[in-house]
């Protein structure tokens, strides 16, 4: 984010981050921490569904497929898809990652022009738990984050069941809104990424490092919780500061608010607008005043990972301190609860739980072995 750059820091001085982080959660000052629960102890556990935002037009070069995936991730089913269809991997296009140990629904596109898939296309993948709920036709590539939402359903058991304030979280988080975390998915196990992240920035980045990205990835997300973590404890993490570039709940639209007034709290209060942190590159910030003071802060804590995200050319972008939960329903049940709700693509329903169940894999830690072990680890992807 900044124009100026602080003395690199060696690889041996950069994997000191510790790691887990101690990011807090924002129902503990209202409820307590939470109770114990278990989630995904199997993939059906854990429901996504993506919604477009809009309809294939029904014709065009692309192959569109409405495809149910259990226990696989995204990148797998492309694959497939590429040989089954007998076209190369470029040609299949997808909005987002979708974790593995889930039952998503998502769609894929297959660019086939001029020619219709193969007849026996539901039996290239039958031995794959894949099945075909819908085909279509569209002019265009399906290109990742055009997507407008995720639609989560998942299954929560345990003792967070017997905490009295359950109920009380579930209805304050509808209310007011979630702390916007990167979840753990991104970090890997034990914090793989961002150690290797780090090291990596420190040499200098290099494309043959990092082919997809992730590395940079980890360490723009690790800063913008670091950042999220800060407000929260500051206690103004859902209340725009003077300065502060705000994004309108839904759209990428953002303004900064150079005074805060009443009306913008009231804004603020209904989740018409969030306010919003960095995502660390290149470019000047367009915080202002207290808000850029905290930005600022920021890359003192951690200079060796923000002066290598800059070197490294990734622009630098901003992203809600908070996620509103649309539609949000609660079906409890026999020694089970069942929590529904939409989030924006790129949101962490993992940052939504963790603030109503303890869990070793929600708290940043190592996963744990156990019946009520949810089964995010290094190969879970993010929902995206």
């Amino acid at each position: 984010m900044s124009e100026g750059t602080h003395e690199a820091t060696s690889p041996q001085q950069a994997a000191a981050i510790v790691w887990p982080p101690s990011w807090p959660r924002v129902l503990d000052a209202h409820f307590g921490a939470p109770r114990p629960g278990g989630y995904r102890a199997t993939p059906e556990d854990f429901q996504v569904e993506e919604q477009l935002g809009f309809e294939p037009e029904g014709q065009g070069e692309h192959l569109w497929l409405w495809l149910e995936k259990r226990d696989l991730t995204t990148a797998m089913v492309a694959r497939r898809l590429a040989r089954a269809c007998e076209v190369t991997q470029r040609d299949v296009g997808y909005a987002g990652m979708k974790d593995r140990h889930a039952v998503t629904r998502q769609w894929f596109s297959v660019h086939l022009p001029g020619r219709e898939a193969p007849d026996d296309l539901e039996a290239r993948l039958a031995d794959l738990p894949l099945t075909l709920l819908e085909v279509t036709r569209h002019p265009r590539k399906l290109k990742r984050g055009v997507h407008a939402a995720n639609r989560f359903r998942l299954r929560v058991t345990g003792e967070a069941l017997t905490d009295p304030h359950l109920a009380e979280r579930w209805a304050w988080l509808c209310h007011h809104g979630a702390a916007n975390y990167f979840g753990p998915q991104r970090f890997g196990a034990d914090g793989r990424n961002i150690h290797r992240a780090a090291g990596v920035l420190a040499r200098g980045w290099r494309k043959r490092d990092d082919r997809e990205g992730m590395l940079l990835s980890a360490a723009r997300s690790y800063l913008f919780n670091e950042l999220l973590a800060a407000r929260i404890e500051a206690g103004d993490w859902a209340t725009p500061l003077p300065g502060e570039a705000v994004i309108l709940d839904g759209s990428s639209s953002q303004f900064v608010a150079e005074t805060v007034d009443d009306s913008l709290i009231a804004r603020a209060e209904r989740l018409d607008l969030h306010p919003s942190g960095v995502l660390w590159g290149q470019g000047r910030s367009v915080a202002q005043g207290e808000a850029l003071a905290r930005e600022q802060a920021l890359a003192e804590a951690h200079p060796a990972l923000c002066d290598g995200l800059v070197r490294a050319g990734v622009k630098t972008a901003r992203r809600p301190l908070r996620l509103r939960l649309a539609a949000p329903r609660l079906a409890p049940g026999e020694g089970e609860a069942w929590f529904s709700f939409t989030l924006p693509r790129g949101a962490f329903a993992t940052a939504v739980l963790r603030e109503l169940i303890a869990h070793p894999t929600l708290s940043f830690h190592p996963p744990r072995q156990g019946p009520e072990q949810g089964a995010a680890d290094a190969s879970t992807a993010a929902v995206q």
